[in-house]
């Protein structure tokens, strides 16, 4: 089975410009639990559908037989985030690929961690997934490809990590800590 190409991973393109996140005051953020694996599928129904979405994917480096591939697996298994007006998310519940949807209610706060998944991502650094976070001291990046992120540092066996979350499911990435500057966080 041949692996397929990467697909896009939001839309529209613009998606995560400043201008876009406060354009429409009908569309809002929908989180929406899939079934197993049915991630992409619902993405590809989506784009044609021509309704904003972002599914958060990283690269995986995989040797089989002999041959390295990469393939794109969601950061988050099971969760598609949908900028979308009322009748859209009941297009997405239609898809048959749904199990529930999430209502948000602190929409500025899912635009803010969003964007920062989305620039983490962006960066290429190796990401890691994290799931049930531990609290930590909160952090600002002053320097580097990723100044601006705010997080928490979590100390592992490898070294210091720079975690990015998605409150809203209580998951969120991390990166390894090379030589970014840190300040304390209020927030």
């Amino acid at each position: 089975m041949p692996i397929l190409a990467a697909e896009p991973c939001w839309f529209p393109a613009p998606l995560f410009d400043e201008a876009e996140a406060s354009t429409d005051a009908e569309r809002v953020w929908w989180v929406l639990h899939t079934r197993p694996r049915q991630e992409k599928s619902l993405a590809r129904q989506l784009c044609a559908a021509q309704v904003p979405f972002y599914l958060p994917l990283v690269a995986r480096r995989l040797r089989i037989r002999g041959r390295t591939i990469t393939s794109h697996v969601p950061l988050f298994g099971s969760y598609v985030f949908v900028l979308g007006s009322r009748e859209e998310r009941v297009t997405t519940l239609t898809t048959n690929r749904v199990v529930q949807c999430l209502e948000v209610k602190d929409q500025p706060g899912l635009w803010q961690d969003l964007r920062q998944l989305w620039r983490l991502i962006g960066s290429g650094a190796p990401i890691t997934p994290e799931d049930r976070l531990a609290p930590g001291m909160s952090v600002q990046i002053t320097s580097g490809p990723l100044a601006g992120l705010k997080g928490t540092i979590l100390r592992t066996a490898k070294g210091r990590r720079f975690v990015v979350t998605v409150d809203f499911i209580q998951r969120g990435a991390s990166v390894l800590l090379d030589d970014f500057v840190l300040v304390r966080s209020d927030s």
